[in-house]
């Protein structure tokens, strides 16, 4: 194998969303939006389950790490497609385009595991109230936090050291805005078997085996709200759980629909590439928000304190 090809690649070139400059500047602004709307509303989300000591429950934190984690996975990849949007040299050097594929694996894989340990705190809730207390304790809910970011580096850090020892030596082009793994597996010209063994349990891991914990829980939680004798009793239950039955349809749908998908840069493989990485970081804020009436409560509360400041 010719290694000298190897230091005349320093970038890749990323094809983006569309070659047409009118779309390119609707898209811009488009994005910026989305962008901007994700930045706000998570932030703002983060801010109020601060202040409000109502929300310093275990679901309200694992909630507010996960605002943190759609923060970090739309920043991973938002601004560098702005960038490209205007830009007539649409490329990302090698390093940077790792850098990216790592921490959309530390993003993509500690939600997963943060939307399976809130699945498992709604199961608590519903199906064992009188023991919520006990079983999900704050050295519980602490823990399955930071596992879930531990489990996250590390699957990134394992992918990202395999990464690094390839030779690229093919085309350079992404037929994607971003970096993602399976992209730069087909543009490399050494031996991927490795890197191609820890995707697949990286898949199994944090794919099959988050939504598996997810399944098992909400299968327990229908079932026990199911036999709840009066329709309000029932309604109250499911209200608890609803923001986070739709966060996680948005989340594993799109992000099944996209990785079922060959990597071609097809249009509809890159529209839900765009709903799994910049749409659904933007929704999880307004579905807490406009779902779930503690967050209502303590938002009206917030405001209105911050009202009463001005006043004074």
């Amino acid at each position: 194998m010719d290694l000298g090809n190897y230091s005349t690649i320093t970038e890749f070139i990323l094809l983006g969303l569309s070659a047409n400059p009118h779309v390119q500047a609707a898209l811009f602004v488009l994005f910026l939006g989305i962008y901007l709307l994700t930045i706000m509303g998570n932030l703002m989300l983060l801010l109020v389950i601060r202040i409000d000591f109502h929300l310093h429950t275990p679901m309200y934190f694992f909630l507010s790490h996960l605002s943190f984690v759609d923060i970090c996975f739309s920043s991973v990849t938002v601004p560098k497609m702005l960038e490209n949007l205007l830009s007539q040299k649409k490329t990302i050097s090698v390093e940077g385009c790792l850098a990216q594929v790592f921490f959309v694996f530390v993003a993509a894989g500690t939600e997963a595991c943060l939307l399976s340990a809130m699945a498992y705190d709604r199961y608590a809730a519903i199906c064992h109230p009188l023991l919520y207390g006990q079983i999900m304790s704050k050295q519980l809910y602490m823990q399955l936090v930071w596992g879930s970011w531990g489990l996250g580096f590390l699957d990134a850090l394992i992918n990202i050291f395999l990464a690094v020892k390839m030779v690229f030596c093919k085309a350079q082009i992404i037929p994607h805005y971003s970096c993602e793994m399976p992209s730069l597996l087909s543009l490399s010209c050494s031996d991927i078997s490795s890197n191609l063994i820890a995707l697949l349990c990286s898949t199994l891991l944090h794919g099959l085996g988050t939504f598996l914990l997810v399944f098992l829980s909400y299968t327990r939680i229908i079932a026990t709200i199911l036999s709840i004798s009066s329709t309000l009793g029932r309604s109250k239950a499911f209200s608890t759980c609803s923001s986070h039955l739709i966060a996680v349809t948005l989340y594993y749908g799109s992000g099944l629909l996209r990785h079922l998908m060959p990597n071609s840069g097809a249009p509809l493989e890159l529209i839900f590439s765009v709903q799994y990485t910049v749409v659904t970081p933007m929704l999880n804020p307004l579905i807490y928000s406009l779902k779930n009436k503690e967050v209502k409560a303590a938002l009206a509360r917030t405001l209105e304190k911050y009202l009463q400041h001005i006043r004074c």
